[in-house]
């Protein structure tokens, strides 16, 4: 039986993507869910664009590494940001069994069936920051400022990017008006919100297990 069939005999979607904003737990997921025994017999993989990304900024010296700290999309030509998301977009259009990880993989699945969209937040603002001091070994306040800056430099380039793709998947769709502002990581442009301050991670994969399974 070929992964295809695979997925369409005992899953109610053909496709995962995981979003969130720095501190959600987007990243564990995605590892917990490519480790899952279930999914790995039934040829599910994942993919990270962050760490995609950061490895090609790393490999090109696209940028001046600080510690253990992200940097931001800024660091990239518009043309490559737009070929690793159109290249996730495609992926979940034309295959099966992809669980995708990025800020944008959610917005990329809009409108395309068969793709349980998650996104990841967490309630607790220290609790979101306390992960990143304990990811990038760095002071509360570096990670609060990378935090901010990454949040406001993505949006700010992607919101230029993406306008006209936010028309149609989503402002024509009728999912938000025409005066809203653009914002990717909208509750309503989601299957299921999980929120990892009041959910731990084996609760957390049960959730989504629950929800692909038939």
């Amino acid at each position: 039986m070929s992964v295809q069939e695979e997925i369409a005999k005992n899953f109610k979607y053909r496709n995962i993507t995981v979003s969130g904003l720095p501190g959600s737990g987007s990243t564990t997921l995605l590892r917990m869910l490519k480790e899952n025994d279930m999914l790995k017999f039934a040829g599910w993989r994942g993919f990270s664009g962050g760490e995609f990304m950061r490895s090609y900024a790393k490999e090109k010296g696209l940028f001046q590494e600080q510690g253990g700290l992200h940097h931001s999309a800024t660091d990239y030509e518009d043309d490559f940001d737009r070929k690793v998301d159109y290249g996730m977009r495609e992926k979940l259009q034309t295959e099966s069994g992809w669980i995708l990880e990025s800020w944008l993989s959610g917005f990329m699945a809009q409108g395309v069936e068969g793709t349980l969209k998650i996104l990841m937040v967490c309630s607790d603002k220290a609790v979101k920051v306390d992960r990143i001091v304990n990811r990038d070994a760095v002071t509360a306040e570096e990670a609060i400022k990378n935090m901010h800056d990454r949040y406001l430099n993505n949006l700010g380039k992607w919101s230029r990017m993406y306008k006209e793709e936010w028309d149609k998947w989503v402002v024509t769709s009728g999912k938000v008006k025409q005066s809203d502002p653009i914002d990717f990581w909208r509750e309503d442009l989601y299957d299921i919100v999980i929120d990892t301050y009041s959910a731990n991670q084996q609760e957390v994969l049960k959730i989504v297990l629950d929800a692909i399974t038939k």
